[in-house]
């Protein structure tokens, strides 16, 4: 059930921060808007540890993987993300995100000899083709010919970051070391690192006090940095990064979701059959970690 739970949350957050990145973009840039989110996000989980009396200290010989993790995950990761939502939409952004499962399974076999499991790689390509279907418009119109491809590509660098990201989190789980101390931490440092990049291409440090950039900042640094990933590491620590990572599959279906009331969203019959094939892929990626719980 602590799975179930850990598995919603994520989704149902992660899922809606999809709305919410584009009030991101445009005044602030978006090393510097990256940056805000996570140094926020940190701020709310050191408050937190304070107050609830939680160990945030983590030993010296184990924190150079908290920093790489930070930096990548916290960073890296997101920079890319929002690089590329300015040349293709979200939709395809999305598409590629679902490759995660797949981009997770392969380094886990490369860094940690995790064998690859034949059903996983099923359930990618059931979720894979599920949100293609989703988004086919956006598939169909897609021309390698012009600047759609400089952002897939970026999105691809922003999936293996987040990869590479998730590798460091299954360090830092296998150590026993708490997560909110490590996703504290690690915020910090991405913050950080976002923050150099900024100084480094030279952008302004501004903030724009629109209110759907505040609030849209508040959300993804509260539940979309401090919560989420909270239940994401945890998750990793449960059933693993391949399975947590399938999550991204399920994110699309909550942002139609949401356009469906907010932005009367039309469902067409390729889009249906999508939500068939990533509930497929889901029961496929998930019911083998139930039976060896």
């Amino acid at each position: 059930m602590q799975v179930l739970i850990l598995y919603v949350i994520v989704v149902l957050i992660w899922g809606s921060t999809w709305a919410a990145i584009p009030y991101q973009l445009g005044v602030v840039p978006e090393e510097v808007s990256v940056a805000y989110r996570f140094a926020l996000g940190s701020i709310v989980l050191f408050g937190y540890a304070a107050i609830s009396g939680r160990r945030v200290r983590i030993p010296v010989h184990q924190y150079g993987m908290v920093i790489v993790t930070g930096a990548l995950m916290f960073s890296a990761n997101y920079l890319f993300t929002y690089y590329s939502i300015n040349y293709i939409t979200s939709g395809l952004v999305a598409v590629a995100f679902s490759l995660l499962v797949v981009f997770n399974a392969f380094l886990e076999r490369v860094f940690f000899r995790k064998k690859l499991e034949s059903r996983l790689m099923l359930a990618s390509l059931f979720g894979v083709a599920g949100i293609g279907c989703l988004f086919w418009p956006e598939v169909a119109s897609l021309d390698l010919a012009d600047r759609s491809v400089v952002g897939l590509i970026l999105t691809l660098i922003a999936v293996l970051f987040a990869s590479f990201g998730n590798m460091g989190a299954v360090v830092s789980n296998s150590r026993q070391l708490p997560v909110i101390a490590v996703n504290a931490h690690g915020m910090a440092w991405g913050a950080l690192t976002s923050t150099i990049v900024a100084l480094l291409l030279g952008r302004e440090f501004n903030f724009s006090l629109e209110p759907g950039y505040i609030l849209s900042l508040a959300y993804l640094a509260i539940f979309g940095s401090a919560v989420a990933f909270g239940c994401y590491i945890a998750l990793i620590r449960k059933i693993g990064s391949a399975r947590a990572a399938y999550t991204s599959v399920l994110f699309p279906i909550i942002a139609l979701l949401i356009s469906t009331f907010a932005e009367n969203y039309k469902w067409s019959a390729s889009a249906l059959a999508g939500i068939v094939l990533i509930i497929g892929g889901n029961w496929l990626a998930l019911t083998k970690m139930k039976r060896n719980e």
